[in-house]
């Protein structure tokens, strides 16, 4: 068995081409993709080339770990599950290139338990159930966040998801003017516009690494800094500063089960809505395009690429 996938040969060089797929063991599932989204930070890092080498690390590799589609073979175990509407997080399911993340192909062959049913009505907002949990995963053992810093999707998702807790619509930092642009239901401000130095939850977003004293110098006492991008260079801080504070910083990582299987009902009840937040849509044929424009247009917030037109 072969599928059509997105392939990084080196770093700054993709391909799409056919990989032959591991055949699907009695618990694996065949998922057909519909569509996968683009990470602009891992992906963003895979792709450049600057990605810290975890474990499975090298090319050639498949990226993507949002993808949505539907099952349509099994092994023997999980026969009933053909015909269900999937969330895949990745796979590692390819003969002859690595799947570190292993998302972006047509079709996948995953654990079962891999395969998350969501409801298809999502459409290709499904791509967005893992990055809405991660996002959700961020908030959880501290107060919602009045402070958030950067407007790209995961901030917007942070907003979302702060008001629909039932906290007060909390400020957003963003430099970008585009970004910041229109009526969200909350504040969006340029940093320097903002005086205050009382926010007692901070969560960046913004991934860069020198921002640390900064966000200190804007907390609260005992406030607390979520540190939620992902960070290529060192982070430090000066101490007096968090000393005076009594600063708390705390790290967050990706989403675990018990956030998926929330995000999932706080859709289903309409208190969290992941509509607007897909800004392009590019056919999968077009994908050496649609990663640079993911990667450096801030216009987009999220590109996902169409396989429906792919065999």
């Amino acid at each position: 068995m072969q599928a059509m996938a997105v392939i990084f040969e080196t770093p700054h060089r993709l391909a799409l081409r056919a990989l032959a797929l591991n055949a699907p063991e009695s618990g694996d599932v065949v998922v057909e993709i519909a569509w996968s989204g683009i990470s602009t930070g891992t992906e963003k890092l895979l792709f450049t080339g600057k990605m810290p080498n975890f474990p499975g690390m090298g090319y050639p590799l498949v990226p993507g770990y949002e993808s949505v589609g539907r099952i349509v073979d099994s092994g023997s175990e999980c026969r009933g599950r053909i015909g269900e509407w999937v969330f895949v997080p990745g796979a590692n399911c390819f003969a002859d290139a690595r799947g570190l993340f292993g998302g972006s192909a047509r079709r996948l062959v995953v654990p079962s338990a891999r395969a998350l049913p969501i409801d298809e009505s999502w459409g290709s907002d499904g791509v967005l159930f893992a990055l809405a949990a991660t996002a959700l995963h961020a908030m959880a053992g501290g107060e919602a966040p009045d402070l958030i810093v950067g407007h790209g999707i995961l901030g917007r998702l942070l907003a979302r998801l702060t008001i629909a807790s039932g906290a007060p619509a909390p400020t957003v930092w963003e430099i970008d003017a585009e970004r910041a642009s229109g009526d969200h239901g909350y504040a969006v401000v340029h940093p320097d516009a903002d005086e205050r130095c009382d926010y007692r939850s901070i969560c960046d977003v913004s991934g860069d690494s020198a921002l640390l004293d900064t966000l200190i110098g804007r907390l609260a006492k005992r406030g607390e800094v979520t540190l939620a991008g992902f960070y290529q260079q060192p982070l430090s801080f000066t101490f007096p500063p968090a000393f005076m504070r009594e600063a708390r910083i705390r790290v967050a990582a990706e989403w675990g089960p018990d956030d998926l299987v929330a995000i999932r009902a706080m859709v289903a009840s309409g208190a969290l809505s992941l509509s607007g937040l897909v800004s392009h849509v590019q056919p999968v044929e077009r994908a050496e395009a649609a990663y640079p424009t993911a990667f450096t247009d801030p216009a987009c917030l999220k590109m996902i690429l169409d396989w429906s037109a792919c065999a």
